[in-house]
């Protein structure tokens, strides 16, 4: 008999996991995810976040809200770094996007860039192996419903104009893993990741897991905590134990 049970799935597994295991402690990572980015000069760090492992990690950014003034060239500069990647076999040097897992993950992307082909101002993809990488930039944020993940390389660019904006565009979403906000603020870091509705927040960092750090979200992100100590608590059991009338001996 199990005691608890440390799970990473989609958010849509979510309901039927939580039924079969019924009141099983769960500690559950699922994925959606978002990215306010503010400046060009955090494009490195980005694209560590969005394009590591082929964009096929469960922190790797689902939406980037891009501030109206910084829009065009920010999304320029990425549209240069996505269209210089090279892609091909993981094992060959150079190359810097891989395979996706399998073809279903495969036809998920290019059903997204698909859909969004009416939607968008430009879209620009590069098709090699099992691969597409592209970069869709947006105008409307109803065009990119906010639980749609693409756990691949995809990249939409969403325009916001004010902070309170962007809180608000990234909050609406059932899941709330990890977020990211780049600033050159320190008032606006604390501000802004004070308000995200996620269980882990990257300032101007883009690999933001680690094993000394408590890993997981809220909302349908899932329960609990894995890694540092509070991941150790979540599959303790507190004692209280009260002592009286005890003997001097």
């Amino acid at each position: 008999m199990s005691d608890g049970i440390s799970v990473r799935v989609d958010t849509e597994q979510f309901v039927p996991i939580r039924k079969i295991t019924g009141f099983l402690r769960l500690y559950m990572e699922l994925k959606l995810h978002k990215e306010n980015v503010a400046q060009k000069m955090v494009l490195c760090t980005w694209l560590a976040a969005k394009f590591r492992n082929s964009g096929q990690t469960c922190v790797c950014a689902n939406r980037i809200l891009v501030q109206e003034g910084i829009y065009d060239k920010f999304a320029n500069a990425l549209l240069e770094a996505v269209q210089s990647m090279k892609v091909g076999d993981g094992f060959s040097e150079g190359v810097a996007q891989g395979p996706l897992i399998n073809e279903a993950a495969v036809k998920k992307v290019d059903s997204l860039i698909h859909e969004a082909t009416s939607k968008v101002d430009s879209v620009v993809g590069v098709r090699e192996l099992r691969i597409r990488s592209g970069v869709i930039r947006r105008e409307r944020v109803e065009s990119f419903p906010p639980h749609n993940e693409a756990f691949g390389p995809v990249a939409p660019l969403l325009r916001f104009k004010t902070e309170e904006d962007a809180i608000r565009i990234a909050n609406d979403t059932n899941a709330g893993l990890g977020s990211y906000v780049f600033t050159n603020s320190i008032q606006r870091s604390w501000r802004v990741a004070e308000a995200l509705e996620y269980g882990l927040v990257g300032v101007n960092e883009g690999v933001i897991s680690t094993e000394v750090a408590p890993f997981g979200g809220v909302k349908q992100s899932g329960l609990g905590r894995e890694g540092s100590k509070y991941g150790m608590d979540e599959y303790l059991e507190i004692k209280y134990v009260c002592l009286g009338n005890m003997n001097k001996d």
